[in-house]
């Protein structure tokens, strides 16, 4: 049913623009500190601000530095940190087991995190690539992503985040049916409070690669995004297929 408009002089839309007052309670649309997720790139060691080149005026920081920068953004205002691992090389494998490793670098900046700034909510990159010695966010074989056997992985990478103290999943990775399987096991392991964010369409762009290799990826986007505007109705179709 559309609604009934008045004519002029009956309606002005000025009158809704009159003051400060009334233009704040008409307002539709604002962006406060309260909307902002700060990324944060993470990596071993001590004490660490190392300069990203492919990101100039950000740092890759070691985990107590990590911590730091969560107890800044709490004094700010900002309610949320996403963290990125940059991972040593050489715990890079095929088979990017260490993904779940409850001692891995994100899961030890989580409880850092959580440890320092308990109030802040803390979300995650559920992907591979920090992890993949091929640099993908899926598994491969034969030079072919493997979606199914990806999605198992990626559910034992949420998990070991969300036992963590992970707030917010945020899965990059761009798997079919990735966010059923999580949000299933999710429940099943008793952590229904924790909350889904996907990237339920994704495009390709200069910044998408240059995080991913500040993350410590190889930048390889091919499968993960859709060419931005000719897909409309896949892109819809996607964004509807993740709701959880």
């Amino acid at each position: 049913m559309r609604p009934t408009i008045a004519p002029y002089p009956a309606l002005r839309f000025r009158r809704l623009r009159r003051t400060p007052a009334l233009r704040a309670l008409a307002q539709e649309n604002t962006l406060t500190v309260g909307d902002l997720i700060w990324p944060v790139f993470v990596r071993d060691g001590d004490g660490v601000e190392e300069p990203v080149a492919s990101m100039p005026g950000v740092n890759r920081l070691s985990i107590d530095n990590v911590a730091r920068a969560a107890e800044r953004a709490a004094a700010l205002g900002i309610p949320a940190i996403c963290l990125f691992p940059y991972t040593d090389p050489a715990l890079k494998t095929e088979g990017c087991e260490e993904a779940w490793n409850e001692g891995n670098l994100a899961n030890r900046a989580i409880r850092a995190i959580k440890a320092a700034v308990p109030e802040i909510a803390v979300m995650t990159d559920v992907a591979l690539d920090p992890y993949n010695a091929n640099g993908h966010d899926g598994l491969v074989r034969d030079g072919v992503i493997l979606n199914d056997e990806t999605i198992e992985a990626l559910v034992k990478m949420a998990l070991a985040q969300a036992e963590s103290g992970a707030d917010i999943l945020g899965p990059s990775d761009m798997m079919d049916g990735r966010i059923g399987a999580m949000r299933a096991a999710l429940e099943t392991a008793g952590h229904k409070d924790v909350a889904i964010l996907s990237y339920a369409a994704k495009y390709a762009s200069a910044f998408l690669r240059a995080v991913s290799r500040c993350g410590g990826g190889l930048g390889r986007l091919e499968g993960r995004q859709e060419d931005l505007p000719d897909e409309p109705r896949q892109q819809r179709r996607s964004v509807a297929a993740d709701p959880a």
